[in-house]
């Protein structure tokens, strides 16, 4: 082979997998996405061994709101009070605004320190396995951008950040110390009521 023609081998192998590399991190980076992996607690697509090994929660302090759960790069995790005990009322619509946090079965989920609730999985609808604490189901906000944002915070009083330590529902005027107990809807909540 000439020199000329190995040099433009050599560039196109480095191309295609600097764009592959590239693919793979921008699809990585989603907040909406919803599949949680062993490195990054919310990514598309684990591998079945990542799957395997365990995820973690993470937690943040907020002089505010108190401790609460974050998930994917710090992301804000949050409780829907109109879902019953280990049951998702957030389907279509609602799961577009709120995609619900979802893993690959048999995943293990690794708690932060001082959770006082239980993580469990539950099945979803479509089939797809949610996390939940306390058996009240964990999701992310699409209106969320940056870790720490709380934007979906007491949204139409039925959207609280996932907090800590698992006690009373929380209400939107006061500060979440618990995951909510369900009261509300026994359907899948998809119309502007969410």
């Amino acid at each position: 082979m000439r020199p000329t023609n190995r040099l433009f081998s050599l560039a196109g192998v480095a191309t295609a997998a600097l764009l592959f590399a590239a693919a793979c991190s921008s699809a990585a980076t989603t907040p909406g996405a919803t599949v949680l992996s062993a490195t990054d607690v919310s990514t598309m697509a684990p591998a079945a061994s990542q799957a395997a090994a365990g995820v973690t929660v993470g937690v943040t302090a907020d002089p505010t709101l108190g401790g609460y759960f974050t998930g994917q790069k710090g992301m804000t995790l949050y409780i829907f009070t109109a879902d019953k005990p280990d049951v998702s009322n957030c389907s279509g619509g609602c799961a577009t605004a709120w995609p619900p946090l979802t893993v690959a079965g048999g995943t293990t989920i690794i708690p932060p320190t001082g959770a006082t609730g239980g993580f469990t999985l539950i099945a979803r609808a479509d089939g797809t396995m949610q996390v939940a604490y306390d058996h009240q189901p964990l999701y992310y906000y699409a209106g969320d951008s940056a870790a720490g944002d709380v934007t979906g915070q007491g949204l139409n009083g039925k959207w609280f950040v996932a907090p800590l330590t698992a006690a009373a529902p929380p209400t939107a005027a006061a500060t979440p110390t618990a995951a909510a107990t369900p009261t509300a809807a026994a359907t899948p909540v998809d119309s502007i009521g969410y």
